[in-house]
């Protein structure tokens, strides 16, 4: 099983070699929290993070 990590750039949380939002290869495996964002234009949470997409995102990465 591949560990999963988190983009340094986007927040995006994945798994492999490149970012599948950003294709950044920027990535660490330590990260703390974790939101998945379903509706990006209705979420509190994903404006205050500035997130405009779908998917699974971590809150800070390290």
């Amino acid at each position: 099983m591949t560990k999963q990590k988190a983009c340094k750039i986007c927040s995006r949380i994945y798994e492999g070699e490149k970012c599948s939002g950003c294709e950044s290869s920027e990535s660490t495996e330590g990260f703390k929290g974790r939101i998945f964002v379903l509706n990006p234009e209705k979420s509190e949470i994903a404006k205050k993070l500035k997130l405009s997409d779908k998917g699974n995102f971590a809150i800070k990465t390290r």
